[in-house]
């Protein structure tokens, strides 16, 4: 019976790898990270709560893209661009760019809704820990998550707004920021810079296509003019970021460096020389991707001896230690993050990523408990839909792993195979449960999205 499990958890797998490669590259991903994701909570809550908005309903979303970006596309998201991120000098000038998108929010400027982020065609949301292992010669289960974790998305056309949308943005911004107690000195030189760089373009929109925020944010040295005369006398004009916001931003944008960029860049960036805590973390990742696991190994545990507890770097161990077919050892970092952040889901998704490749039974039942605990806190996550439906698989409870291959197939956009595996799950399942009813949802859902999709031919 265990032989009979583990080969459908295997046929599972190889059907799903089928569906991921046979998709076309698209341009754009979504990058999930559970540290850059605090970062940005922590660094926009206060602006969200001046623009009135709740800071449990707006989204701060990264795009790996690298042109300087940042924009919104219906609903309360903000989408920043990786490019921006790594273009940006301070924490505080990141905080003007999101003021900004706020004031685009609360002004109702969305000329043209998109579906956003949890519902546009193609959309996967990715986890930027998982699948670094593309680039490594690892075990066969590392690769099954760097094929996950590839999936591109297409992110749909950016809006373009009118000038008066954007002074209207502006000065709202500029407001958040001064009722947040956030000095407008960020906003303010991160503008300058862009027009600086527009100047140097001539105004003539890039043949490279790297020119994306002009096109949807046109600058003006006016513009920057008025910026400038009203951050001047605004009582938080001195005020200095928080040196501990300032720092975490540092180091979650060394991350991401480290994450995006060839190994080369990264070592020519951030050289063995440095060895501050945002150096160490990008080399770490710059040394994994070069399969060089000793050395980003040594990284690691550099930081882990000044932050012993830190949830992020068990977690970034833990990874390099999966991703260099390693399991086994990845199992207590990641075990102790995910209690430290009480099944955060990105990390708790890892963690029962981990269980299931040591191959090993013993460890299914775990992996089962943290996989439903990672779903029950973000049902938006469709790697660890696909986890959970492996690991349901692998204990012969073929109901339950076709409902998760639905869960993740509709997140995917996969529509007529989410209707597929929603109905042989509803079938399969006692009447009246709650997956029962689920499939059902999911059936209704898959549906519509096929219907709509026939009439819009």
């Amino acid at each position: 019976m265990r032989s009979l499990n583990r080969l459908l958890a295997l046929v599972m797998a190889l059907a799903a790898l089928t569906v991921f490669t046979a998709r076309p590259a698209l341009a754009q991903s979504i990058l999930r990270d559970a540290e850059s994701e605090a970062v940005l909570q922590d660094m926009s809550a206060p602006l969200i709560e001046a623009a009135g908005l709740e800071p449990e309903n707006v989204e701060i979303v990264l795009v790996n893209d690298p042109s300087v970006n940042a924009f919104v596309a219906g609903g309360q998201i903000v989408y920043i661009h990786s490019g921006l991120i790594n273009a940006a000098e301070n924490a505080n000038e990141v905080q003007g760019v999101i003021a900004h998108e706020l004031g685009h929010i609360t002004g109702g400027h969305i000329l043209r809704f998109g579906d956003g982020i949890r519902e546009a065609s193609g959309i996967s949301l990715l986890s930027l820990l998982i699948g670094v292992g593309a680039a490594l010669a690892g075990a066969g289960e590392a690769a099954m998550g760097a094929i996950m974790a590839g999936q591109r998305a297409a992110m749909g056309k950016f809006l373009a707004f009118s000038r008066a949308q954007e002074s209207s943005a502006d000065a709202a911004g500029a407001q958040y920021l001064s009722d947040a107690g956030v000095s407008g000195k960020g906003s303010l030189e991160f503008f300058k810079r862009l027009q600086q760089m527009e100047f140097r373009r001539g105004f003539r929109p890039s043949a490279r296509g790297d020119d994306e925020y002009y096109r949807t944010h046109p600058m003006a040295g006016d513009r920057v003019a008025t910026l400038r005369e009203t951050y001047v006398i605004d009582p938080a004009w001195e005020k200095q970021t928080d040196p501990e916001l300032e720092a975490r931003f540092q180091r979650m944008q060394a991350k991401l460096y480290g994450y995006l960029a060839e190994p080369k860049q990264v070592l020519t960036r951030y050289p063995t020389s440095m060895t501050g805590d945002a150096a160490r973390i990008a080399r770490a990742y710059a040394f994994h991707k070069d399969a060089q696991v000793d050395r980003a190994g040594e990284e690691i545990e550099a930081l882990l001896e000044r932050y012993p507890d830190d949830p992020y770097l068990l977690e970034v161990k833990g990874q390099v230690l999966l991703e260099s077919g390693r399991p086994e050892e990845a199992l207590p970092p990641l075990r102790r993050a995910t209690e430290i952040t009480r099944a955060q889901p990105l990390i708790a998704t890892m963690f029962g990523h981990a269980l299931i490749a040591t191959e090993d039974e013993d460890n299914y039942e775990e992996a089962e408990r943290v996989l439903r605990a990672a779903v029950q806190r973000d049902r938006y996550n469709p790697f660890a839909w696909y986890q959970l439906g492996v690991v349901y698989a692998a204990r012969g409870d073929m109901a339950r792993a076709r409902l998760a291959s639905a869960e993740q197939q509709v997140l995917s956009r996969q529509m007529q195979r989410a209707l597929q595996s929603a109905e042989a799950a509803e079938n399969a399942l006692p009447v009246g449960s709650p997956d029962w009813l689920r499939a059902q949802d999911i059936s209704m859902q898959a549906r519509a999205a096929l219907e709509r999709e026939r009439e819009g031919r």
